[in-house]
């Protein structure tokens, strides 16, 4: 599977991402711009000695991300609270594309206007804003993996 962080801003939240890929065998997509550097110390603490462990691909915008999946004839979730499908009812497949907002502003506009139909969210109490990021994608990517009976891993 591939997890796609759309102009991730805070590092532990990308490092915590990372270290999730690492121990799952998913590639890890950031589309720029970052809100911090790659060799940032606090990513790569957040993200512990697993970097080695993680295919990353920096990619300049996310149409790129989207043609490569498409290309791939994988599919690409959305998540986002204007969703009004839950995560659970997705149809995981081990080539998908599960993408995932800026912290502080969400998916582009663009996605809700031409993808209304794969976008997905996480339920979560009255008055709250949003999850935290990188638990969001361990919750989604472990709910794919789930229905896929966990290949490969132990």
């Amino acid at each position: 599977m591939h997890i796609v962080l759309f102009e991730p801003q805070i590092p532990p939240n990308t490092g915590n991402v990372a270290r999730t890929c690492a121990a799952t065998s998913t590639t890890l997509h950031l589309v720029e711009p970052l809100g911090f550097r790659i060799d940032d110390k606090t990513l790569k603490r957040a993200g512990l000695d697993y970097w080695h462990l993680v295919e990353v691909k920096v990619h300049p915008n996310l149409h790129e991300v989207i043609e490569e999946a498409e290309a791939a004839d994988a599919n690409c979730y959305f998540y986002t609270k204007f969703a009004t499908k839950l995560y659970t009812e997705a149809n995981y497949q081990s080539g998908d594309y599960l993408v995932f907002g800026k912290e502080t502003t969400g998916l582009p506009t663009f996605v809700h206007e031409h993808y209304p139909d794969s976008r997905y969210r996480l339920p979560m109490g009255e008055g709250l804003r949003s999850l935290n990021l990188s638990n969001s994608v361990a919750i989604v990517l472990y709910e794919g993996l789930r229905q896929l009976n966990f290949p490969g891993l132990s």
